[in-house]
């Protein structure tokens, strides 16, 4: 992967306990490694979240959050998307996301919260097999790749997918703001 330079680049990866440790830290770390400032937005600021790998603590409340402030959104998978679309804050965040044209890039049941935003309508797009169905009742188009590029939103299957994903997320953010 080339690397490309994100600085002054803000993105917001969102966080609920059972997340997937791949899906969260991988994107972190390449986001990060770009010069991307990353912030981890919880249910509270503070929180510790357990999930798949480890536990993260939120840097920033999503109640306290505003899409004005990022670029980009991230949702990683495992079950904590489930959780997430309980949490008005986020869903709202995820809508904002997409409404405003943000980047926006979900891994595995991270669809689950666009779902509940109600922004798959008319997309293409992936995401764990489970979850196909919901996608579809939901008016997305679903295809089995590793990474589906559909304008401003970003999805992948799965852990194995997750580097494959991050070069997408950093190639999409790389090219933020040079059309604008």
């Amino acid at each position: 992967m080339t690397l490309m330079s994100l600085a002054g680049k803000r993105v917001a990866i969102l966080v609920e306990d059972e997340f997937d440790g791949r899906e969260l830290v991988g994107p972190v770390e390449a986001l990060r490694a770009a010069g991307a400032t990353v912030t981890i937005v919880g249910p509270t600021a503070g929180g510790h979240y357990r999930g798949k790998g480890g536990v993260v603590i939120a840097d920033l409340a999503a109640g306290a959050a505003r899409m004005k402030d990022f670029d980009a959104l991230v949702i990683p998978g495992g079950h904590a998307p489930d959780k997430m679309r309980m949490r008005h804050a986020m869903v709202d965040l995820a809508r904002d996301a997409m409404d405003a044209g943000k980047t926006v890039a979900a891994i595995c049941h991270g669809p689950q919260l666009l779902i509940s935003a109600n922004a798959l309508r008319g997309r293409t797009l992936t995401c764990w097999p489970s979850i196909a169905i919901d996608v579809k009742n939901a008016g997305g188009l679903y295809v089995d790749k590793p990474v589906v590029e559909d304008r401003n939103l970003i999805t992948s299957r799965k852990p194995d997918d997750v580097p494959m994903f991050c070069e997408a997320i950093i190639r999409a953010l790389s090219h933020v703001g040079i059309l604008d």
